[in-house]
C-alpha cells in the first residue's frame, strides 16, 4: 500500500506543496477506516472537519421523511467529502455511507485553518473544489428539470466515469466500479424498469457494454450528446 503521505498529497491534489508542507499535512490528518455499510456521518450531524478518501468508495445521499433514499453521488479515491464544514458552521447536509471498506484521512476544521493560514495556496485549492461541486450540483438540477430520462442516465454514467473511469482501447471508458441498475436509476431520478430499458437499448446499439458487473462506455461521445441540455 502506498505511503500515507503520498496518498494524502494525491487525494488533495496539492502538487504545489513542498515536502515540508506535505509532512505538516500528514501530521495533522488522522487516519481512519470505515467498514462497508458503515455510516461516516448523517444529515444534521455537527460538521467538524472534512475527509479525504484514500481507498474505497462512499455514497452521498439524502433520506426523505418517509425513509426513501435519493443517491446524490458516489465518490472514490482522490475525492474530498464534507468540505463545506471548512467553509461554514452549519450541520451536515447529507448522509455519507461506505459502499466498500474505505480508508480515510480526517482533518478537523481547527487544524485545517491553522495549516491553511500558514499555506494560503490551500484556500485556492479548496475554492476550486467547492466551485466544481457547485457546478456539478447545478448541472444535476438542470438535468432533472430539462433533460429526458435517457439524458439523465447518460449524465449519470459520465459522472461515474469521471470518478472511476479508466481509458481503454480507442478512448473507451471503463467504469471501474460495480454499480447496479437500481443505483443508476436512483442517481438519474427514474424508475429502475425504465432505466433498464434505456441501458439495454444502448447495449444493443453498442454504446455501452457490461462485463462482470462493470460498465464500459464504448461510445462516450454518444452519451455526451444525449446529456447535453
Amino acid at each position: 500500500m502506498r505511503d500515507f503521505k503520498e496518498l494524502l498529497k494525491s487525494s488533495f491534489s496539492l502538487s504545489a506543496l513542498n515536502d515540508k508542507q506535505v509532512e505538516q499535512l500528514a501530521g495533522i490528518a488522522q487516519q481512519m477506516t470505515l467498514k462497508a455499510g458503515a455510516t461516516l456521518f448523517e444529515a444534521g450531524d455537527p460538521a467538524n472537519g472534512c475527509y479525504a478518501i484514500l481507498d474505497g468508495s462512499l455514497k452521498v445521499s439524502v433520506i426523505s421523511i418517509d425513509g426513501s433514499e435519493q443517491l446524490l453521488a458516489v465518490l472514490g479515491p482522490n475525492s474530498l467529502v464534507g468540505e463545506l464544514a471548512l467553509l461554514d458552521g452549519r450541520d451536515r447536509s447529507a448522509t455519507v455511507t461506505a459502499l466498500k471498506a474505505s480508508r480515510l484521512a480526517f482533518i478537523s476544521k481547527s487544524q485545517f485553518y491553522k495549516f491553511a493560514d500558514a499555506n494560503p495556496e490551500v484556500y485556492r485549492h479548496m475554492l476550486s473544489i467547492v466551485t466544481s461541486r457547485l457546478r456539478n450540483a447545478n448541472d444535476a438540477l438542470a438535468a432533472r428539470s430539462f433533460l429526458p430520462l435517457p439524458g439523465r442516465v447518460a449524465q449519470t454514467l459520465l459522472q461515474l466515469a469521471e470518478t472511476f473511469g479508466m481509458e481503454v482501447d480507442n478512448r473507451k471508458l471503463l467504469i471501474h466500479y460495480k454499480i447496479s441498475q437500481t443505483e443508476i436509476a436512483n442517481m438519474a431520478g427514474g424508475a429502475r424498469e425504465n432505466v433498464s430499458r434505456i441501458l439495454n437499448s444502448w447495449k444493443r446499439e453498442g454504446v455501452i457494454t457490461r462485463l462482470s458487473g462493470y460498465y464500459c462506455l464504448e461510445k462516450p461521445e454518444v452519451l455526451r450528446a444525449a446529456a447535453e441540455l
